[in-house]
Parts: structure tokens; C-alpha cells; sequence
């Protein structure tokens, strides 16, 4: 683990790893974000309520903040939830598009719209967690980690923000893109260069 970010999880199509060790994920015929609930032994029900984007920042951010010690029943206004991507929302998008296409099969469905807003996985991380903190969800061409830690940095400008919980959470079309770090103040020297040795 780099010891410069006090805990990290990066989750892709084959691997979860979470503070530089490997996690073992027996596949199921489940989808791969159920296997990774199922094999951490989460206990969360609206989970499965959840559109995959938000359950991959879900786990993304219950793995980072899991050995920290953190009471997910008290309220904390001094943590930010910033968040970034590619697609925003368009994994629903594309979904909800289709339940509207045509007017002789027109079935919009309001579960598949309330995620039509990539904002939604830090409204869920939020709750999950108790954050009051500032929170943000921004779209990007590409994973760029100087633009990346620009968000984080701008976040701490609230004196009052003691931690950011930061995370890629990239999910289109099946492929499954994620990097959570929780960082301090203390930890904002270097950043960029921790963050871009992490998504590697």
C-alpha cells in the first residue's frame, strides 16, 4: 500500500484490490458487483435496489473506508465525497432510452430513471456513510489524475473538510473502471503522483 494515502480500492472486470492486497471474488452466475458484495461479506439490502454505477461506488467506497473505523450512525460534516467519470449516467441513460423508443412499447421505468443522474453514487455513498460534507460529481474525457486531485484540493479549501473520500467510478456497457482513496489533509502533497501509481 502506499503509505502516502491512508486507504485505497481499485476494482476492475477481474480484480479487487484494496490497499495493495489482492481480494479473492469466487464468480457466481450472479453479476461481478454481486459477487464482490456477496465475498465481502457486506450487509447493505438497498444495494440490490442500486443501477451499477452506484453500486460500483458503493463498493469502491464501503472497501476503502472498511478497516478505518469509521460510525457509519454518526452524522460527519468534516468528510467530502467527490467523485469523477466518463459516461456520467449513460449506462441508464441507455437503458431508460429503450423503455421509450418506440410509441407502441413506451414503458418508462421510474427505477431505472431515478439513476439517470451520475450524482446519485455520491448522494448514495453519502447516506450509506452519514456525510454531510460537501459532495461532487464531475465528468471527464479520461481518467486524469492532475484534473483528478484538482476536485480533492478544491474540497479541502473548506477548513472545516478534515478527509475526502475520492473515487473514479467509471461503468458503461459492462466494463467495470474504479479507484476509491481516502485522503487527509496531510496527504495532498504529491497526490497526483499517488493517485496515478494507484489506477495503474
Amino acid at each position: 500500500m502506499d503509505n502516502r494515502i491512508t486507504s485505497y480500492c481499485r476494482i476492475t472486470n477481474d480484480a479487487v484490490v484494496v490497499n495493495g492486497e489482492k481480494h479473492t471474488i469466487p464468480r457466481t452466475d450472479s453479476p461481478w458487483l454481486s459477487d464482490i458484495y456477496h465475498a465481502e461479506n457486506l450487509s447493505y439490502p438497498k444495494f440490490f435496489k442500486m443501477d451499477n454505477l452506484a453500486k460500483a461506488g458503493f463498493l469502491g467506497a464501503e472497501l476503502t473506508l472498511k478497516d478505518l473505523n469509521i460510525d457509519k450512525t454518526e452524522p460527519k460534516q468534516n468528510i467530502a465525497v467527490i467523485c469523477c467519470n466518463r459516461s456520467s449516467s449513460l449506462d441508464d441513460d441507455t437503458a431508460y432510452q429503450h423503455t421509450i423508443q418506440s410509441a407502441d412499447n413506451y414503458f418508462p421505468s421510474p427505477a431505472v430513471f431515478v439513476y439517470t443522474l451520475a450524482n446519485i453514487v455520491t448522494g448514495e455513498i453519502s447516506i450509506r456513510n452519514k456525510i454531510m460534507g460537501e459532495s461532487a460529481f464531475y465528468v471527464l474525457e479520461h481518467f486524469n489524475p492532475q484534473k483528478f486531485c484538482s476536485f480533492v484540493r478544491g474540497a479541502f479549501s473548506d477548513k472545516t473538510i478534515d478527509a475526502c473520500l475520492c473515487g473514479w467510478v467509471e461503468y458503461f456497457n459492462g466494463n467495470c473502471d474504479v479507484l476509491f482513496a481516502y485522503v487527509t489533509r496531510n496527504e495532498l502533497k504529491n497526490l497526483d503522483l499517488h493517485i496515478e501509481n494507484l489506477y495503474k
